[in-house]
């Protein structure tokens, strides 16, 4: 990787994408890598372990959903699709997956470069680890990113766990719909509620066992989620 500048390695098949994105790239200031199908991007966050990951998902060897599900095993770093599929439910469906964000082909290039600025300044603003936070029968373990209830591991989805870490890392204050929305889903889906409403819920459900009586994530009506402590 290189040490003066942010290295973005784009996963996609198509060589006029690599032909057009690869010098944009690197005019914005980034050293762009390049991967031509599933298996090679795999070797090559391996390898390289990029600050960021644009991702096809119409890859020739494996569906670019698989690479996102294989890469999250290792990789936590920003993974932004860029596909031609559009519909709700691929969207969805990735993001669920551990993506970052969406961009749907054809795109400009700048929504992209802003796209991956945004994911990155997110990664940087992260916060430091911090020592597991308790609440109730709940231990979470930033650090070793590991969530217990009553002693046993509780299976969370990428979502999942990033919408839990926001709230832990808040923890006794309220973070606003937007502000979870766009840190875990992208600009794009500033909006978009009804992702977070359903996270929600099946975090209520693994951590509390009832998303109808709620006690550790409590909803500010109109505002946002709080953790409580």
């Amino acid at each position: 990787m290189s040490a003066t500048r942010t290295t973005i390695l784009v996963i996609d098949d198509e060589a006029q994408i690599h032909r057009f994105l690869s010098p944009a790239l690197d005019a914005a200031g980034f050293d762009p890598k390049r991967a031509d199908s599933g298996q090679e991007g795999l070797r090559a966050i391996a390898l390289w372990n990029p600050d960021a990951v644009v991702l096809d998902l119409g890859l020739p060897d494996m569906d670019g959903k698989d690479v996102l599900t294989r890469a999250r095993e290792f990789y936590e770093g920003p993974i932004i699709i860029l596909s031609a599929r559009d519909r709700e439910a691929e969207k969805i469906e990735a993001l669920d997956l551990g993506a970052n964000d969406y961009v749907e082909k054809p795109f400009g290039v700048g929504e992209l470069l802003a796209r991956l600025r945004v994911a990155l300044r997110q990664k940087a603003g992260a916060e430091t680890p911090q020592g597991p936070i308790i609440t109730g029968d709940v231990v979470i373990d930033l650090e070793r990113r590991l969530v217990t209830r009553s002693g046993e591991v509780v299976r969370l989805t990428p979502k999942e766990y990033e919408v839990l870490t926001r709230l832990a890392r808040a923890a006794g204050k309220v973070l606003g719909h937007r502000d979870l929305l766009t840190a875990v889903w992208g600009a794009a889906h500033a909006e978009d509620t009804q992702y977070l409403r359903v996270v929600v819920g099946q975090l209520r459900q693994k951590l509390e066992g009832d998303p109808a009586q709620p006690r550790l994530i409590s909803t500010e009506p109109g505002v946002g989620y709080r953790l409580q402590v």
